[in-house]
């Protein structure tokens, strides 16, 4: 059988390898559900504006006679970002772990002082007038 596309290099490039990783930190799926969004990306041109043709040249195939390199590149790659991932929250709590968290310190609150006390007056017979007025007014 003839294919229309060029045969893909044996060896993928590091372009082919950051577009799988690209399409990967845009939805962190796996094989077959990047293969989607790897077809999504490259009809769209999102991918430094290549699009089918272009990704071909780089060693991105898309037929049926493609899929199993490409599913090969797409799980080494998948393997690679997740590690690093791991190795970055690992790292992350080296640097602080839970266990030795700073304990939150009490912050004390600032009393409001009372208002002076108004000059003594004789008693009214009428008592005072309590209005509520909202804070923006």
């Amino acid at each position: 059988m003839d294919r229309a596309q060029p045969a893909a290099p044996s060896t993928p490039s590091p372009d082919a390898e950051d577009f799988v990783r690209f399409c990967y930190r845009r939805r962190r799926v796996g094989w077959p559900e990047l293969y989607d969004e790897m077809c999504h990306v490259a009809t769209r041109g999102a991918f430094r504006g290549m699009g089918h043709a272009e990704l071909a040249e780089l060693g991105i195939g898309f037929s049926l006679f493609d899929t199993r390199q490409l599913a090969d590149l797409v799980t080494r790659v998948v393997a690679e970002e997740q590690a690093e991932r791991a190795r970055l929250r690992a790292g992350i709590r080296l640097v602080r772990p839970a266990e030795s968290a700073p304990e939150p310190t009490a912050v004390p609150v600032s009393r409001v002082p009372a208002p002076p006390a108004a000059p003594a007056e004789e008693p009214s017979a009428t008592p005072p007038l309590v209005l509520a007025v909202s804070a923006g007014a």
